[in-house]
């Protein structure tokens, strides 16, 4: 597990530039056209969620703590925020979901961790 942690915790970090990225772009045409999404706004504030949630999950991958229970709230809380303020940015759906299958990694996999012990 603490292998998969870490590389979660990299793939955050790529994930999250690339959502910053198209999320300016999906907020600059949502300002352009007047039409009042926020998808890009939520794009911005998922792509917060995964760097919080990578950090989390890079810097607890050793331990046993609630770290990994934290960092998986990020990535749900991301998913959610992405899901539900996606709009007509439908990139933000597929990030959303990325989010809460690597939240619930998180969660299932430091339970089953638990119970091995």
């Amino acid at each position: 597990m603490k292998v998969t942690r870490l590389v979660i915790g990299i793939i955050s970090f790529v994930m999250a530039l690339i959502v910053t990225f198209q999320s300016c772009f999906a907020g600059l045409g949502n300002a352009m056209e007047d039409n009042g999404e926020v998808g890009g706004s939520a794009g911005v504030v998922l792509a917060v969620f995964a760097i919080v949630a990578g950090i989390i999950a890079i810097v607890t991958r050793k331990g046993e703590g609630k770290g990994p229970f934290v960092a998986g709230g990020f990535y749900l809380a991301g998913g959610i925020i992405g899901l539900a303020m996606a709009g007509s940015y439908a990139d933000l759906k597929i990030w959303g979901v990325a989010c809460i299958i690597f939240a619930l990694v998180f969660i299932i996999g430091t339970i089953l961790e638990k119970k091995r012990r």
